[in-house]
């Protein structure tokens, strides 16, 4: 495909040997000669450097922004204190989610972080319902995750002052000459930061941190197998526009001054249906953790039977766990089998594997939390 975007680093992946795919309406490594397992392995174990690029970057800036993203988003972010990031969601009226992002108080602007498959939408969501009072700017600036447990050691050398930092805290730092702005986050469950850096020093600013020795480049196959492990959606799999944040087991991105008794109950799409399923617990079906026996992967779109045959459910991500040593998938199931330990069967070609309902993460995160 020719109509494929490009990140800054397109160049460097051929390069290093990737083998390239098409994602979100980008050319995105899947994976590099390591191979996949022992991307996956390397990140759990050292540090691993993912091209992340294709992420919307977006600043607003205006009177009261945190007011008027709240319009907009679910969570607290009137509370959130300066240098601090949040997850939060756009939502549609209907109660469902249009994608998930990151949002940073920057002071005097609000930096936010938004789906590569989503952003064009993002932004034209975000200039609709803001433009008039808010500037509202897409970045052209790249994206690197560096994530694992020597990835503190790794910065240390860099820029010091970073390490200081903690899990969902951003600032920005001048490394090598070029501003950079890093939060201490990351979508593998593992300690690390995500650099965000203008685009024509992208190139120059991976290569100085893959010259560390602990440092491998990892691709999209990895990163999935990766955050998958420690439970964490994916947009336009595991949550969509037809998905409630409560369904997708989310509660907590709805944030205390959000909900039915708080300081600024409600004023956001879909707040009607959010905060009454909250509530009423009434909601049909739950994302669960599901665990699969033998080796076989169970794959997104498996139907999920119960031992008569009913459809309950459907796998929505699914992978072999490198570090859990069997396949895990993520799923909606219908309420009755929500509880851990129900047993429920994939339907895969005809076969009906088994699968446990299990709680999540399958690997527990390792965040710096100071």
């Amino acid at each position: 495909m020719t109509d494929l975007k490009h990140t800054p680093l397109h160049a460097l992946h051929l390069e290093l040997g990737a083998k390239m795919v098409p994602f979100a309406g980008y050319d995105m490594p899947v994976q590099y000669p390591l191979g996949v397992k022992k991307e996956h392995e390397h990140t759990r174990q050292q540090c691993g450097l993912f091209d992340v690029s294709h992420m919307g970057q977006i600043l607003v800036s205006g009177e009261d922004t945190a007011k008027a993203l709240e319009t907009l988003i679910p969570a607290d972010l009137v509370g959130l204190p300066k240098g601090e990031q949040r997850y939060g969601l756009f939502t549609n009226t209907e109660g469902g989610i249009i994608d998930d992002l990151m949002v940073v108080n920057g002071g005097d602007h609000f930096y936010l972080v938004v789906n590569a498959a989503c952003k064009d939408q993002d932004l034209a969501h975000l200039r609709e319902n803001l433009g008039a009072t808010h500037k509202i700017e897409l970045l052209d600036r790249g994206l690197l995750a560096l994530q694992g447990p020597q990835a503190h050691a790794v910065m240390q050398r860099l820029c010091p002052a970073a390490c200081e930092l903690v899990f969902m805290q951003h600032q920005r730092f001048t490394i090598d000459g070029h501003e950079v702005w890093v939060s201490r986050s990351g979508y593998t469950g593992e300690d690390g930061f995500e650099i965000s850096v203008a685009a024509d020093a992208c190139e120059a600013f991976a290569k100085r941190l893959l010259a560390e020795p602990e440092v491998e480049a990892i691709g999209l196959g990895a990163r999935d197998s990766l955050r998958l492990e420690v439970g964490l959606c994916l947009y336009g799999h595991d949550m969509d526009a037809t998905t409630t944040p409560v369904e997708a087991g989310l509660i907590w991105a709805i944030g205390k001054p959000r909900r039915h008794g708080g300081a600024r109950s409600a004023g956001f799409p879909g707040a009607d249906v959010i905060l009454h399923q909250i509530d009423a617990r009434d909601h049909l079906r739950k994302r669960v953790g599901l665990l699969a026996e033998g080796r076989a992967p169970i794959r997104e779109g498996a139907v999920l039977r119960d031992a008569a045959g009913n459809e309950v459910g459907v796998v929505t991500s699914g992978t072999f766990g490198p570090s859990v040593g069997h396949p895990v998938a993520i799923g909606y199931v219908s309420r009755d089998w929500e509880a851990p330990a129900s047993h429920v069967f994939a339907d895969v070609r005809g076969k009906q594997l088994p699968m446990t309902v299990t709680p999540m993460p399958f690997v527990k995160p390792r965040y710096y939390r100071g």
